[in-house]
């Protein structure tokens, strides 16, 4: 016991404010939104004992929901690649070893930053619309523009241009992964007269993979977590038809707009499961093709 307190002792110490708030302040609130999805409750009246009503209903009855998860996993299978391309091309433009590189690492950052605000949401539908400054500049090159935000078939795609955007999180910690390559591998390569491309594929990713596979299930969290901007730009309602019903914006209205908060609870704890079920894919895929350097044979 006191060699395992003397090991570990410091990690605990540093993990005691993150454990006094998950017990103190989280812990709470997560059991009574469990007990709350077995109820009907509309948060005037007392919590009234459904079973699994609400969720019988929302399996069998609730189309909304379906459409919601289709908007939800089309997002994430588009949003979650496109973002995690984005960031490994700049990564790498960034490892050429450029003067000024912490200006640009600053610039390119900045809009993870911006990105999840309601501005940066009202100036995307702005960009995007009718009027807006996209079509301004087809336009000008003779292209006919569409109205993006308000045709169900393209509104979608307008989000992951805006998720491709915001690219700095995952490009950071890819570069930090990039920097870590021995660079003794590409000399010899390069002795060899592997061409580029080879050497990405041969070299980079491999090497790369725990980079990426944390990546991966960060952004893939944080992707069925979207909210702000599909909220402010279909102005809270999924528009246009139900193209932009993210997941998170009916769980919001349900719970807010209809007052439903125990079907509202049901709703976050089946995203909870879900989240939950991609992780546990995640790290079960991942022992085919993420290897560390301190694995042995």
């Amino acid at each position: 016991m006191r060699r395992f307190i003397a090991r570990n002792a410091p990690a605990y110490a540093f993990l005691t404010p993150w454990l006094l708030g998950f017990f103190l302040l989280a812990l709470g609130p997560i059991l009574a939104s469990l007990y709350l999805s077995f109820t009907r409750y509309d948060m005037v009246n007392a919590p009234k004992w459904v079973g699994l009503a609400n969720y019988e209903y929302m399996f069998t009855r609730d189309r909304r929901f379906w459409k919601a998860l289709n908007v939800t996993f089309t997002y994430v299978a588009l949003a979650v690649p496109a973002r995690l391309i984005m960031a490994l091309g700049v990564a790498m433009l960034l490892d050429k070893g450029l003067r000024t590189i912490g200006l640009y690492r600053a610039i390119f950052y900045l809009p993870s930053l911006l990105g999840a605000s309601i501005a940066i949401a009202i100036l995307w539908r702005q960009l995007f619309a009718a009027d807006g400054v996209v079509n301004a500049v087809l336009g000008y090159f003779g292209i006919q523009g569409a109205a993006w935000i308000t045709n169900p078939d393209t509104s979608l795609y307008t989000l992951v241009v805006l998720a491709m955007w915001q690219f700095g999180s995952p490009m950071l910690i890819f570069l930090a992964g990039l920097r870590g390559i021995p660079k003794d591998l590409y000399e010899a390569a390069e002795i060899d007269g592997t061409p580029k491309w080879r050497q990405f594929t041969r070299i980079t990713l491999p090497l790369l993979a725990p980079v990426i596979f944390f990546n991966l299930v960060l952004q893939t969290i944080e992707a069925f977590k979207t909210f702000s901007s599909a909220f402010i730009i279909s102005n809270g309602t999924g528009a246009p038809a139900d193209s932009l019903l993210f997941y998170t914006v009916y769980l919001f209205n349900e719970a807010f707009k209809f007052f439903r908060m125990g079907y509202a609870s049901a709703l976050a704890w089946v995203l909870l499961i879900i989240i939950a079920i991609f992780t546990a894919i995640s790290f079960l895929t991942s022992k085919y093709w993420v290897h560390y350097e301190n694995e042995r044979d």
